[in-house]
């Protein structure tokens, strides 16, 4: 089992690492990486994400409907008790609170998640992969967006209803999130995609997980760290808190324990870096936002571990 968990995270991270070091070295710009953020979520990984559902089978596909629910349920519940605390404990403004949230309920599905279920799962966890990202694509992040848009946007002369609008479909336009849940209705309808067009997506698709870890690593090199108490509990509530919810969640719920164990193994992925990237875009506290991030990936080799032991020792 420890080669098993070697062979799983050993890349994941040395790659990371890479990234982080080409930023920190010089070697590539990490205050210009609008072009690799361009290539990983709105190309490679929206190939790959739409291959995977697309070419499905349809029983799978439905499936995948408790997990979309439980970890829906679980980023939910993690943002929601973030943002109170950001809110109430820390006097954090409405934005940088939504940002906050964000990193932590949503994990980082696509530098992190990715690998590891295909490591774990095999072909199956491309398919889970992308129903999670789906469901944190469409609940948390828009809901990030339209607090960030109502309380920390340029002034404006459109009424309130009209930004949430607009915020929405920002979100929910992005190629990340189309190119999943376009998959679904082609896996439903039983098409197929060919030989020839799996192989173009394919092509492309296969960058996703790599580039995807090295962007994570060359956003993190951009970030001042600063280890304070709200980073250890930010920490502790990505890493340890969401995975937690998630194992009560399927147990209450009686998921399928095969199912079960995806849902745990995904909701320990550590914290994403999109709260970063909003918050760079928006001007708000990124320093924060970035020390949870590096101090989640970093105990993540911990829990991400312990979990695997866990739940895929047989």
């Amino acid at each position: 089992m420890s080669h098993v968990i070697a062979l799983a995270l050993a890349p994941i991270f040395f790659v990371m690492a890479l990234g982080y070091w080409a930023g920190r070295s010089g070697r590539i710009d990490n205050q210009q990486v609008g072009g690799l953020n361009s290539l990983t979520m709105s190309f490679a990984l929206p190939a790959s994400l739409f291959s995977a559902m697309a070419s499905a089978p349809r029983s799978e596909i439905l499936q995948q409907l408790p997990l979309f629910l439980m970890l829906g349920a679980t980023m939910m519940l993690a943002y929601a008790a973030w943002y109170l605390i950001a809110r109430l404990m820390l006097k954090a403004g409405p934005g940088d609170a939504a940002l906050q949230a964000l990193t932590i309920a949503f994990p980082n599905l696509a530098g992190v998640g990715l690998p590891i279920a295909s490591a774990i799962l095999g072909a199956s966890g491309m398919v889970q992969v992308a129903v999670v990202l789906a469901a944190g694509s469409i609940i948390v992040t828009p809901l990030s967006l339209v607090i960030v848009e109502l309380n920390n946007g340029p002034p404006s002369a459109e009424g309130r209803s009209s930004r949430i609008a607009k915020a929405l479909i920002k979100a929910l336009t992005k190629p990340v999130v189309l190119a999943p849940l376009l998959g679904i209705p082609f896996s439903l309808a039983g098409l197929q995609l060919g030989d020839i067009a799996q192989s173009c997506l394919l092509l492309i698709g296969h960058a996703a997980a790599g580039v995807a870890l090295f962007l994570t690593g060359l956003v993190l090199s951009s970030q001042s760290f600063r280890l304070d108490w709200k980073v250890v509990a930010a920490t502790g509530m990505a890493d340890v808190m969401r995975p937690l919810l998630a194992a009560a969640l399927v147990v209450g719920f009686a998921v399928p324990w095969d199912l079960a164990k995806v849902a745990i193994l995904l909701a320990t992925v550590p914290s994403g870096f999109f709260g970063i990237l909003f918050a760079v875009n928006y001007k708000l506290d990124s320093a924060s936002t970035g020390s949870m991030v590096i101090a989640s990936t970093i105990f993540s080799i911990i829990t991400i571990s312990v979990v695997i032991s866990m739940l895929f020792s047989t």
